[in-house]
């Protein structure tokens, strides 16, 4: 009687050590993506006149700020990236760390001028912003210019914002306004596309994963990883 006692109380300890292992162990970011090829009623539309055509998302040329937003309010530090075409005109970029609909930041690109720019919007109009910075010349060879795809990617993590196109780093800048929000897609007067918006985040609940074998095996060889 006394061994199984001992035995039950050394299994009882070692479920214990193993939970507080596991609950030990660093979170993993998790991802989301739209990838347009059907509907996504989650995206809300805040200025300007949006629809998905041909597995694409799109905003006619019209007036200032025309952003549609996706996601949480409460998402902190994550990467957003979309691959972007200006069609028509000049100006289009990502939103992030979207508040509200006129309390955002966004950093988009500039053709005529071959650069990127990242403003912050707030609340009065849709126009009411200030630029963080309004001159990120394209490097390394890039080349802003319209009916050209883009890979656009903003690492934002504190206050320090990265920004890329193409894969190539474009610069770093600095702002401490807005600590959390949603994410988004922008133009201003602007014919754009959109496609493959991706968000990787702490804070994401991941939503690749659809295959729970799939999944298991991910999560099994996270955890060989952390040992």
């Amino acid at each position: 009687m006394e061994m199984i006692m001992r035995y039950s109380k050394f299994v009882a300890l070692g479920s214990i050590v193993l939970l507080c292992t596991v609950l030990s162990l660093p979170t993993f970011a998790g991802t989301q993506l739209w990838d347009f090829e059907e509907k996504h009623d989650d995206w809300e539309v805040a200025n300007g006149d949006w629809e998905i055509k041909g597995g694409i998302y799109q905003v006619e040329r019209g007036g200032k700020a025309e952003h549609s937003l996706v996601g949480e309010e409460d998402w902190d530090d994550y990467t957003v990236e979309a691959k972007i075409r200006l069609d028509e005109h000049n100006w289009a970029g990502v939103v992030f760390r979207a508040q509200s609909e006129m309390e955002y930041y966004v950093y988009y690109l500039n053709v005529p001028n071959n650069k990127s720019e990242l403003w912050r919007h707030s609340k009065g109009a849709w126009d009411t912003r200030t630029a963080i910075t309004s001159n990120i010349p394209a490097s390394k060879k890039v080349k802003i210019e319209n009916e050209e795809w883009l890979d656009v990617k903003v690492e934002i993590e504190g206050e320090i914002f990265k920004f890329y196109i193409n894969g190539e780093f474009q610069g770093e800048q600095k702002d401490g306004t807005y600590k959390t929000g949603k994410i988004g897609v922008w133009a201003w007067e602007t014919a754009a596309s959109f496609d493959d918006v991706t968000i990787t985040g702490d804070n994401v609940v991941d939503t690749l994963a659809v295959d729970p074998n799939h999944k298991l095996a991910t999560t099994w060889g996270r955890l060989k990883r952390a040992f």
